[in-house]
């Protein structure tokens, strides 16, 4: 079964550190990966504002949210300028992309992004949207090839602008396996390749799972068949860093187990070829907003299919 790599990254030090230190993991193992940039302001700390928000203080206190992202990130936006992620960290962007590995649009901002979008409108969206697109044309020379939105939050001016870009796919939900997504009583022409498994800050913490344990949890989802296959998503702050021995485990584990890992990209070309979606579209689902354990908030999920 294929697994796709989904990296999301969020922070400037995520980026600096976890990304350089991913590729090295990858290039060992010969694994091939989507990254999704978070280009514009790295505005971190501004992520404090959902305290309130039922289960952001028991996914920190689970996570350990300062030892895994650095006091100084968690000050960015707060205390001290955001710095511009893109900007300075051009040159590893552009390492990726040599690496042979799929470049992606996270976001421009990823506080705003995942804060905002799913009560904003038309304008604010599209000018999030081209800020991003138009530093990764910039920065590498360039289209993104995919959209994978932060925090799993959306709106329909999203899955409209992915319709208008061409994409071939994207990856802003949570769900169970391809489909074309339904919002707002529209339909939308670019498939959505859904994460289907749950991630490591999801995870650890719960019951009784730990940096050195919780990769089990993973392998245990990642065996449910799947006849398109599995997206997990990753975070450089997290797999490229502290859990970086994790998704050695995991890369190890999968690959003894027969498991193709891929990029979205790989995935998306292995859906198109499997029976019986050679003869038949993709299906219709509704995009609905539900919980996910481990998670704090509403995220964009695969919702009922459409007749």
């Amino acid at each position: 079964m294929a697994i796709a790599l989904k990296v999301d990254v969020d922070t400037l030090r995520g980026t600096r550190e976890g990304v350089p230190a991913l590729l090295r993991l990858f290039d060992r193992y010969r694994v091939r990966a989507t990254f999704l940039w978070s280009l514009g302001p790295d505005h971190t700390g501004r992520a404090l504002r959902r305290v309130f928000r039922r289960g952001f203080l028991s996914k920190v206190s689970r996570t350990s949210v300062l030892s895994h992202y650095g006091l100084k990130t968690l000050l960015y936006g707060v205390l001290l300028p955001g710095p511009m992620i893109g900007e300075r960290t051009a040159a590893i962007l552009r390492e990726t992309l040599q690496a042979g590995h799929e470049s992606g649009i996270h976001c421009y901002d990823h506080v705003a992004w995942q804060d905002q979008v799913a009560r904003q409108g038309e304008a604010w969206t599209r000018q999030a949207l081209h800020s991003a697109h138009d530093l990764h044309n910039r920065l590498l020379g360039q289209a993104a090839t995919t959209h994978g939105a932060a925090g799993w939050q959306l709106n329909p001016h999203l899955l409209a602008m992915e319709e208008q870009w061409s994409l071939p796919y994207a990856s802003d939900t949570r769900g169970h396996h391809p489909f074309l997504p339904v919002l707002a009583g529209r339909a939308f022409a670019c498939p959505q390749l859904p994460t289907t498994l749950p991630t490591l800050d999801e995870l650890l913490g719960r019951d009784g799972l730990t940096a050195d344990n919780v990769h089990t949890a993973v392998l245990a989802h990642s065996r449910q068949p799947r006849a398109q296959g599995h997206v997990y998503t990753l975070h450089a702050e997290l797999e490229g860093m502290k859990l970086l021995p994790v998704m050695e485990t995991l890369l190890q584990s999968w690959q003894a187990e027969g498991h193709a890992l891929v990029a979205l990209a790989d995935l998306w070309q292995g859906t198109k070829e499997t029976p019986p979606l050679r003869e038949t579209p993709l299906p219709r689902h509704t995009i609905v907003w539900g919980e996910v354990a481990g998670r704090s908030g509403l995220l964009a999920c695969q919702g009922e299919a459409c007749a």
